[in-house]
């Protein structure tokens, strides 16, 4: 009789194990990125998300235990920066999806230096869809834009350090990071750079931030990750920090 019980006191973890080894399953089979479908144009695509880092609501200022006050870690985000819409199909879509590729670099940079982690967001949320995200991207681009963010830092001035993450759109930079730029100074700070891209690699978004923060001290040693690889890229990020010396 107790054999029995125990056996159907097992049965339901054996179908919960089930169900989540196939949902696995069918997530390491998706392979299709946004990257294919504008290959041809040669236009940028912004970072993908990924289930192995767990979204953090987006807001004012998160901090870690531990933490070093003196380091902010700012980051922009496409999947921060959307709103879902009702058919949104978050496996063919899996870039708008919470955490984006950013979010993920961001928040391993927040537990390898003990920073305060921010994310830049706009009032005016992007589509959740790519095409159109894509062609405002490109509005704003051409009308050299400064998107109005939600909410800024209410004191850059204790910062001396600063990682600042991004994707690369347009082979540059989304705009509302030049928006951050200009109404933060960071005059004086040791700023390190982390992006998230397709094939373009960095293409102009280093000398494009370069320029919008003239007085900042730029590390040479900037972490860049393909979109497909930024999730697997925990151990490169904790070498690159350990290389910086935190």
């Amino acid at each position: 009789m107790k054999k029995i019980l125990s056996l159907f006191l097992a049965m339901p973890m054996l179908f919960s194990a089930a169900a989540c080894g196939a949902a696995e399953s069918a997530e390491d089979s998706y392979s299709v990125t946004l990257e294919d479908s504008v290959a041809e144009s040669g236009q940028e695509i912004p970072e993908s998300s990924s289930s192995e880092t767990e979204a953090s609501e987006p807001g004012s200022l998160q901090s870690s235990e531990g933490q070093d006050s003196s380091i902010l870690i700012a980051y922009f985000s496409w999947a921060d920066n959307a709103v879902l819409a009702n058919d949104v199909d978050a496996v063919a879509s899996p870039s708008v999806v919470p955490p984006g590729n950013v979010q993920q670099l961001a928040g391993w940079v927040q537990e390898e230096t003990g920073g305060d982690l921010f994310s830049i967001r706009v009032t005016d949320p992007y589509p959740s869809d790519w095409d159109d995200c894509l062609s405002r991207a490109n509005q704003e681009r051409g009308e050299d834009a400064r998107p109005e963010l939600v909410e800024n830092i209410e004191n850059i001035d204790q910062y001396d350090t600063v990682f600042l993450g991004y994707p690369n759109w347009w082979y540059g930079v989304p705009m509302a990071l030049l928006t951050f730029l200009e109404q933060n100074d960071l005059s004086g700070k040791q700023v390190y750079l982390f992006c998230s891209h397709g094939t373009g690699g960095l293409a102009r978004s280093v000398e494009i931030i370069t320029e919008a923060a003239p007085d900042a001290v730029f590390s040479d040693n900037i972490f860049d990750c393909y979109e497909e690889e930024a999730s697997s890229s925990h151990g490169n990020i904790q070498n690159w920090i350990t290389e910086l010396g935190y």
